[in-house]
């Protein structure tokens, strides 16, 4: 459930509080009153709030004095504040922005704008909570004021007095973004851009100096170097703050686009994969449904034990193609009809590795290899491929030879009916601890009441359909 933002209107007449009180919770918010500046200085310190909309004119503390006292306390610094007053020439406005607000909302274009102010300031405090900028210098002055500046806009801030000092907490917690002056004892800021933009698992990172350096040719080789921009000191810390709130937008911008295209080649992927699970068990109607079904099961198992909701994704996908291998083998073993010779029982042990070796080479689909290589193991040491035996084997894999076993036995086949739910249970307790992992099975067993017999066999009509 997402939180109702929390949001403190302070405004000395009553009327406009409760208007505004009114108009702020149709937007889902929980709203908070003050009738002066003080009073709304003193709820700050002592709650937890997302937003301060502030009148300017209010007796005991104005508008401009709160907004500033706020952005001045490094415990209430992150707080946005919007400006909301009659007071709307150039000069009010200029002066809300210097005391530290956000925006700046007349209240005569509040019902116009008001709402879409509020969504807007809230979503870049939102966006910039969550990133971390590292901020490098040898002066403990420039660190301090940036470092100020950054938390009245939102941001994480960490600290270094030098390259090395910068590289270390860089590798311990990678920053969203890092703005380092470039002549600093130990390593220089020189140093450390090409350090940063020559490790792997940095280069990404957006890098910002901060020089008094306003040689034109060392701006262009620290650009060269990798370097995203370059702010010559004095600078107007309104400027740092809107360089990185542009620089960072920019990267998440690319970083999201980035995380769409490679969701799509892996949806486009995975389509294609399914596409070639369904042509196999074409090839034989008695096991059409057979995937879908094992992953059906797989992922009641891992939402039974409660795993994050992308393990299970993924034991999913592992149940839609873990018997993707037999795509290799000849109908006239797969399909047959009488006992397999040994040399054909070999071909038919084969398919795990087979299948492992067709997504062997897909980045996305790694963490699932396992699964797929070890899911006809057995607890006692007697399975395939491996041999591996009781907590050797993975636990996926543990989880999909149940769920695997389950529905081989309640289907139907040339040679038998498939069983009913109890009985396939009775069998698959029997060989608990030997074919099978006993925690594996237990947990199995506790959600086999939550699907009816005919459950799984509708799934399985659904894929031949």
């Amino acid at each position: 459930m997402i939180k109702a933002p929390k949001i403190l209107i302070a405004d000395d007449s009553s009327i406009i509080r409760r208007l505004l009180t009114r108009e702020i919770e149709e937007m889902g918010a929980r709203v908070t009153q003050a009738e002066d500046g003080q009073g709304a200085f003193d709820l700050v310190c002592s709650q937890s709030f997302d937003l301060v909309i502030s009148d300017v004119d209010m007796p005991n503390m104005d508008g401009f004095s709160l907004c500033r006292r706020i952005k001045e306390n490094s415990e209430t610094r992150a707080i946005p504040v919007v400006i909301l007053s009659s007071l709307d020439s150039d000069r009010d406005i200029d002066r809300g922005f210097e005391a530290g607000a956000a925006a700046y909302v007349s209240k005569s274009k509040a019902k116009s704008e008001l709402q879409e102010t509020i969504r807007k300031v809230m979503k870049d405090f939102s966006f910039h909570r969550d990133r971390l900028i590292l901020v490098v210098d040898d002066s403990k002055t420039i660190r301090t004021l940036v470092k100020n500046g950054l938390e009245k806009e939102g941001f994480q801030v960490l600290m270094a007095e030098d390259g090395r000092n910068a590289l270390e907490l860089m590798r311990l917690r990678p920053p969203d973004l890092v703005l380092s002056d470039i002549d600093m004892p130990g390593m220089t800021g020189t140093e450390l851009c090409r350090a940063v933009h020559s490790d792997p698992e940095l280069s990404a990172i957006p890098f910002v100096v901060m020089s008094a350096n306003k040689d034109r040719a060392v701006m262009r080789r620290m650009l060269q170097w990798g370097a995203s921009a370059y702010l010559v000191k004095p600078f107007n810390l309104e400027q740092v703050v809107i360089t990185v709130e542009k620089l960072l937008s920019d990267h998440y911008l690319l970083l999201l686009r980035e995380k769409e295209r490679l969701d799509a080649d892996r949806k486009m992927m995975l389509a294609s994969i399914k596409s070639l699970v369904v042509a196999l068990e074409a090839r034989d109607p008695y096991t059409r449904g057979h995937s879908e079904a094992v992953a059906m099961l797989v992922t009641e198992m891992g939402n039974h034990m409660q795993l994050p909701s992308d393990d299970i994704e993924a034991l999913g996908i592992a149940g839609r193609l873990h018997d993707l291998g037999k795509i290799g083998i000849p109908d006239s073993i797969l399909l047959k009809p009488s006992k397999l010779t040994p040399e054909e029982f070999d071909r038919i042990k084969d398919h795990p590795v087979v299948g492992v070796a067709i997504l062997g080479s897909i980045p996305s689909l790694q963490h699932v290899l396992p699964t797929i290589h070890h899911h006809h193991e057995r607890f006692d040491g007697a399975g395939y491929p491996d041999g591996l035996r009781e907590e050797e084997i993975p636990l996926w894999a543990r989880m999909m030879a149940v769920a695997d076993t389950y529905d081989a036995l309640t289907s139907d086949r040339p040679y038998r009916r498939g069983m009913d739910r109890e009985k396939a249970l009775k069998i698959i307790r029997e060989v608990r601890g030997k074919q099978l992992c006993p925690q594996c099975v237990d947990l199995f067993c506790e959600i086999a009441s939550d699907f009816s017999d005919g459950m799984i066999h509708e799934k399985k009509n659904e894929m031949k359909g």
